[in-house]
């Protein structure tokens, strides 16, 4: 698989360390649904190597809430300890369907943000947070923005035409501009 290839897949978890003696590790989950990605039987793709490489499920069960998965073929924390620090990912078509209104991170990722009036804001460049304390973070002609991802301000959100169309309350853009690695706060008190 190419660097490209790669690249388009989506990341589930993060491999934070080798659990146990018998190749088990522990998961830093980033996916909604722990219970179906990680069930065994259950595949995420690894890059081992420089080459890709499917990894079943043997094994899953949650600890303090994030997961502890041994994988066929890894049986030895010695087989584990080379994959901390590696993320797993999967096809995107291998998502769980969302309800409508609902999206993944990397659907917003690249999408061009303008204001009602059709102003430019920019390109959004992560998504920060879930559920309803969720931010975009853009990037644009004005530097850096933060524009908080609920309805009232994102009005529209179309990731297959790559735009969302913000309604932003007076003073939003340039609260949060950041400009080199200093954030600029306007008004109030921090």
């Amino acid at each position: 698989m190419a660097s490209a290839e790669w690249d388009s897949l989506v990341v589930v978890a993060r491999v934070a360390r080798p659990h146990g003696l018998r190749g088990e590790v522990v998961l830093h989950s980033e996916t909604d649904f722990p219970d179906e990605r990680f069930r065994p039987g259950g595949q995420v793709l690894v890059q081992d190597a420089g080459a890709v490489r499917t990894l079943t499920v043997r094994s899953a069960r949650l600890y303090k809430g994030r997961p502890i998965v041994g994988f066929d073929g890894i049986d030895s924390i010695e087989a584990a300890e080379p994959f901390a620090g590696r993320e797993l990912r999967i096809e995107p078509r291998d998502l769980v369907a969302l309800p409508p209104g609902c999206f993944y991170h990397h659907e917003l990722v690249g999408c061009r943000v303008e204001t009602v009036e059709g102003d430019e804001v920019g390109t959004v460049t992560r998504v920060d947070g879930a559920g309803g304390a969720s931010r975009l973070t853009v990037e644009g002609p004005a530097g850096e923005q933060l524009v908080p991802l609920v309805d009232e301000i994102c009005r529209q959100i179309d990731p297959g035409a790559r735009r969302i169309v913000i309604a932003a309350p007076d003073g939003l853009l340039g609260l949060n501009q950041v400009r080199g690695r200093r954030r600029v706060w306007r008004g109030g008190r921090r």
